[in-house]
């Protein structure tokens, strides 16, 4: 666990104990064993039955209660894969416990910078602050990828309506769902903190959890317009398709169209008659190929004006 001494203002790194009074700690479990979790938050910290209980499944949505000793925050990560990695937050009076299955590499880099860095944690509310904040600051490099997504599927779509990008979009809009679904609950836990007097706390810490609050309002916000407009990227691809299709087959229609007065007029006559008096003539042949000829030319210019190609 960190240790961050009040009295000598320095952090050192010990097996995880029973915090002292003029001491703040923050204790990581990384895939604890439930005897392990159960161990400390119990036994040392004498956390409520119920919150050991949600700390040792770890399959909550983002919530917050409060016992009497304690604070039980269901807060996530988000990976690389975009997908949502819970963290159990135990906040008391001089620690916070956190409590999660994979690595998170915003929980190692954090860590990292306490060690380095004084006074980043003289009290258990700055610390959930900051690992709140790293993780909504992930939220918005996931944005700006989605962002990036979009734009790239626009141009695909854009130069190709037949591209098969529509089951991409379809998935990543089920992923959307889901990411929107964690940080709107979120939201309302960070609307909770800010907006009600969290114990363990400083007078002037609010101001910062109203930041995150804002923050993670434009994220869902974001989330909302980017579902939006992967909604739009399918309905225009399937636009973009019907007029292709259409102009397409105005195209075999204008040229049946053309051909069927001249398929008729070599129907006539290639008809067995004795008599048909064309064929007698000397230039019958060169006759007939010029009324061909004019009936298609007549027709193009029917077609221009008509602007139907």
């Amino acid at each position: 666990m960190l240790i961050y001494n009040r009295t000598t203002n320095q952090t050192t790194t010990e097996k995880v104990r029973k915090p002292a009074e003029n001491e703040m700690v923050w204790i990581r479990l990384r895939n604890p064993e439930p005897s392990e979790t159960h161990h400390i938050l119990s036994d040392l910290l004498d956390c409520h039955h119920l919150l050991v209980e949600d700390a040792m499944k770890l399959n909550q949505r983002p919530k917050m209660d409060k016992y009497n000793n304690s604070i039980f925050i269901s807060f996530f990560a988000v990976n690389t894969d975009y997908e949502p990695m819970e963290i159990a937050l135990v906040v008391g009076k001089n620690y916070v416990v956190s409590v999660y299955k994979d690595d998170i590499p915003v929980l190692d880099s954090l860590y990292e910078e306490f060690k380095e860095v004084e006074g980043k944690m003289q009290f258990p509310a700055q610390i959930l602050y900051h690992i709140m904040d790293r993780c909504v600051d992930e939220y918005v490099q996931i944005v700006d990828q989605i962002e990036d997504k979009v734009e790239t599927w626009e141009e695909v779509i854009y130069q190709n309506p037949y591209s098969k990008i529509s089951r991409e979009i379809f998935q990543f809009k089920r992923i959307t769902h889901s990411l929107r679904r964690v940080f709107v609950e979120e939201r309302a836990v960070l609307g909770s903190i800010s907006h009600q007097n969290l114990p363990y706390s400083h007078p002037d810490a609010d101001v910062y959890f109203v930041d995150i609050f804002d923050h993670i309002s434009r994220v869902v916000d974001s989330i909302d317009m980017f579902r939006e407009s992967m909604t739009g990227l399918l309905e225009m691809q399937i636009s973009m398709k019907s007029d292709r299709m259409n102009e397409t087959m105005k195209t075999l229609t204008i040229i049946s169209t053309i051909f069927l007065p001249l398929t008729f007029i070599a129907g006539i006559y290639g008809m067995n008659f004795k008599i048909i008096p064309e064929l007698n003539w000397d230039y019958g042949y060169l006759y007939v190929w010029g009324l061909m000829a004019a009936i298609t030319l007549g027709m193009v210019i029917f077609f221009k004006r008509k602007n139907w190609f």
